[in-house]
């Protein structure tokens, strides 16, 4: 992937898929090794993973994590040995003979410590970008998974893989019936509203819908269909510990009031806060349209690549996916700092 309009290659997108045991992402990684031709990926697997890619496949040992394997479509497998940075960094000098990234994260439950090494290490940041967090998860197993209840009364893993998500690959659908796939699909939404669900059949993931989309982009909320902030009540029926509510509401925010109260919630709410974003329009700064997002206390925020037009209407708009949301505080404390003209 090379930029014929300037000196330096475009930047290479890495997608991190995560998933539970038997969810199918060996499979996955298999069909995209050696079937599909559409992509050339470089699939980084976690040394540990619960298996090894294929018995065949990855027969010898990796000495280093610089030495790959080319498969015959052009695809190339690599263990990561503890180091992601060192791996990475020795592939940069091959990554413009990849498409994509995959970068698969066997039980982790919250990709965050990744997301901030390639985001904030310079060495890395100069050469890729996160391009989407995916969940693989098994149709038929994910309720009990959801349902497990941990000691300590925190979120499991597979909570928190569906929150984190941008995309989530719903595998196995032949093995449930149409009334627990919709039952399942229904709560998906309640945990992780904004989510794309896409059904897979034995791993065949469509890898046009998951890779080369940017989807983590700040500006991704400028994407999110309307619809997904009405009806945003809080139903009696959801009982999930982890939910995502959507909040917009017109006018300008006071930059000061703002900063400071995402510091505040940030400080005390950071570990129960998976993912936030954000639409913002800020008093005095004309039509400038800005955007954020988070995971846990890690912020990007900056200006949105076009402004707000003339005739648009200034709307704000926020994101929360975590533990204990409660949207009518949240919508509350939001508003409040909204620029007015006394103030």
């Amino acid at each position: 992937m090379t930029d014929a309009t300037a000196s330096t290659p475009k930047l290479t997108p890495i997608t991190v898929i995560t998933g539970f045991l038997g969810a199918g992402k060996t499979t996955l990684v298999n069909y995209i090794l050696k079937e599909q031709t559409k992509w050339k990926i470089c699939v980084l697997e976690n040394e540990f993973g619960e298996v090894s890619i294929d018995d065949g496949l990855v027969a010898e040992a990796l000495d280093a994590p610089e030495d790959l394997i080319t498969m015959d479509n052009g695809c190339v497998c690599c263990t990561v040995r503890g180091d992601l940075v060192r791996t990475l960094g020795q592939l940069s000098k091959r990554r413009t003979d990849f498409d994509a990234i995959l970068l698969e994260t066997t039980g982790l439950a919250d990709p965050a410590p990744i997301v901030y090494t390639v985001q904030t290490n310079s060495k890395l940041s100069e050469h890729y970008f996160i391009d989407s967090i995916v969940c693989l998860a098994d149709c038929k197993h994910l309720p009990r998974h959801l349902d497990e209840v941990k000691p300590d009364g925190s979120a499991n893993e597979a909570l928190q893989q569906v929150a984190f998500a941008d995309k989530i690959l719903l595998n196995k659908i032949d093995l449930v019936t149409q009334e627990e796939k919709a039952a399942l699909e229904e709560r998906l939404s309640h945990i992780n509203k904004f989510a794309t669900v896409i059904e897979t059949e034995r791993s065949r993931a469509p890898l046009d819908k998951i890779l080369g989309l940017n989807s983590f982009s700040m500006e991704s909320i400028l994407n999110y269909d309307p619809d997904f902030f009405e009806n945003q009540e809080t139903s009696k029926h959801n009982l999930e510990m982890v939910s995502s509510v959507g909040i917009t509401f017109k006018g300008e925010l006071h930059s000061l009031w703002f900063n400071n109260y995402m510091i505040a919630l940030l400080r005390d709410r950071a570990a129960d806060l998976y993912r936030t974003k954000g639409v913002l329009a800020f008093h005095g700064q004309a039509n400038t349209k800005f955007v954020f997002q988070g995971v846990h206390e890690q912020i990007n925020f900056g200006p949105a690549s076009k402004p707000w037009s003339d005739d648009e209407e200034k709307i704000n708009k926020f994101v929360f996916i975590g533990k204990n949301l409660n949207r009518e505080q949240l919508t509350k404390d939001l508003m409040e700092c909204l620029y007015k003209e006394d103030s």
